[in-house]
């Protein structure tokens, strides 16, 4: 009687195993499948200036964390030519050349979108704030930032705040994108 208890027994923890073992990997199926339905990518159709795009759903967003030059006309634009010293024409045209570097690495791919907890959901202008990542996981805000493309915009608190300002200190130690010369002329002093 004892062999057959122990065979019995031996049974149902080698039963129990596979079960385990089986539950183990279903488990890790499904779950694997939801996170990769909850990633949801989309379009960038426009590239509307270095800072914002233009989604597929009709969307607009504001990168989170960065500021590039302005494009067009506005009281922005006339603020940032008296900061920094350079005439609306200067401004316009490196607004231009970041423009152009986002559109070369954003427009027609597709996103996803990153909400920052320490950040409200959209601007006054109602565009969406957030980090944009490409489906290989570069954070568009940061490269921008690290090519020398754009400027840490600290105005309001952001979780990749020290990331951003030490990628910017880089850029321009290294004279990268608009920190060094473009056409002979030394911007973003």
């Amino acid at each position: 009687m004892f062999k057959l208890t122990g065979k019995i027994i031996s049974t149902f923890i080698t039963l129990g195993f596979i079960v385990l073992i089986s539950g183990y990997f279903i488990y890790r199926s499904f779950t694997d499948n939801e996170r990769t339905e909850d990633v949801q990518y989309y379009m960038v159709v426009r590239v509307v200036d270095g800072d914002t795009f233009e989604l597929s759903d009709k969307s607009r967003v504001r990168l989170l964390g960065i500021d590039t030059p302005e494009v067009h006309d506005s009281e922005k634009l006339e603020r940032d030519a008296e900061s920094s010293g350079q005439d609306v024409k200067t401004i316009k045209r490196l607004g231009k050349i970041a423009s152009d570097y986002v559109k070369s690495i954003a427009e027609g791919k597709r996103v996803r979108l990153e909400r920052d907890p320490k950040n409200d959901d959209k601007d006054k202008y109602g565009r969406l704030l957030r980090y944009v990542y490409l489906e290989d996981g570069t954070c568009i805000n940061a490269k921008i930032i690290k090519e020398g493309y754009a400027q840490v915009f600290d105005k309001f608190e952001i979780s990749k705040i020290d990331e951003f300002r030490k990628l910017q200190k880089e850029a321009r130690e290294n004279n990268r994108g608009l920190w060094g010369p473009v056409d002979g002329l030394k911007q973003l002093n």
